[in-house]
C-alpha cells in the first residue's frame, strides 16, 4: 500500500483538496493498489479560502515523513492566510525532505510558490498561477526556477499546475506516477473525467 501526505496549509482552496480526496479515494476502492491519503496540518483546525471550517485528521508533528510514498500541497488566496503557513519554515521543511529522498511532490496553483520558497525548484521547469503582472511568475522565477505557462508542468518527481481547475489531472497524474498509466486510465474511466485536449494543457494563462 502506498500513503501519500496532503500538507494543509490554513486558507487552502477546497476544490484542490476535494480533487485528491476523490482521485486517491476512488483508486483505493477500485484501483490496482490501495493508496492512502493522509490529510496532515500544522494546526487543529483549517479555515478554508471560502471559510469552510475543517477539523485536520493529523498534526505534523505527530506524523512520520517516512512513512509516506509522496506530498501533494493543495494552494490557497493569499487573503485567507495561506501563504502564512505555506511560507512558513514548518511547512517548507516538508517539502526539503521530499525532495532530498526523491519522492514525488505533486504542488495545484499557488503551492508552487511554497516550492520554490523550500529550494527544490532551482533549475526545474515549473508552473504557478499566472495573472496580468506577474506577481507570482516572478516569485517562481526569483526561486531559480524554469517559468512554463501551460496547464500542468512535471519536470522529474515534481509536479506544479495553474489553478483549481487543474487539480484532478495533476491528481491523476500523481496516480500514474505511484501505479501505472493503465490504473490512472481506468480511474479516470470509471471517475467520468473526459481527457484534456492539447489545446486546454498548452495554452498560455495570459
Amino acid at each position: 500500500m502506498k500513503k501519500v501526505m496532503m500538507l494543509l496549509a490554513n486558507g487552502v482552496e477546497p476544490l484542490e483538496m476535494a480533487a485528491f480526496s476523490d482521485v486517491l479515494g476512488w483508486a483505493n476502492l477500485l484501483g490496482d493498489e490501495r493508496i492512502e491519503l493522509v490529510d496532515v496540518a500544522l494546526r487543529p483546525q483549517i479555515k478554508t479560502t471560502f471559510g469552510l471550517q475543517l477539523q485536520a485528521n493529523h498534526l505534523l508533528e505527530n506524523v512520520n515523513l517516512n512513512d509516506f510514498d509522496a506530498l501533494v500541497i493543495p494552494g490557497g488566496f493569499e487573503p485567507s492566510g495561506f501563504y502564512k503557513d505555506a511560507l512558513s519554515e514548518p511547512f517548507l521543511d516538508v517539502i526539503r525532505h521530499f525532495s532530498s529522498v526523491g519522492k514525488v511532490i505533486a504542488s495545484v496553483c499557488v503551492s508552487a510558490i511554497a516550492l520554490g520558497e523550500a529550494g527544490i525548484l532551482e533549475g526545474k521547469k515549473a508552473t504557478t498561477y499566472h495573472q496580468v503582472g506577474g506577481k507570482r511568475k516572478q516569485q517562481l522565477t526569483q526561486s531559480g526556477a524554469i517559468f512554463v505557462d501551460q496547464a500542468i508542468v512535471i519536470d522529474d518527481n515534481i509536479i506544479t499546475s495553474t489553478g483549481p481547475g487543474t487539480a484532478i489531472e495533476v491528481a491523476l497524474t500523481l496516480l500514474a506516477k505511484l501505479s501505472s498509466d493503465n490504473n490512472a486510465n481506468t480511474l479516470r474511466k470509471s471517475m467520468r473525467i473526459p481527457t484534456p485536449n492539447t489545446s486546454w494543457l498548452q495554452s498560455p494563462q495570459v
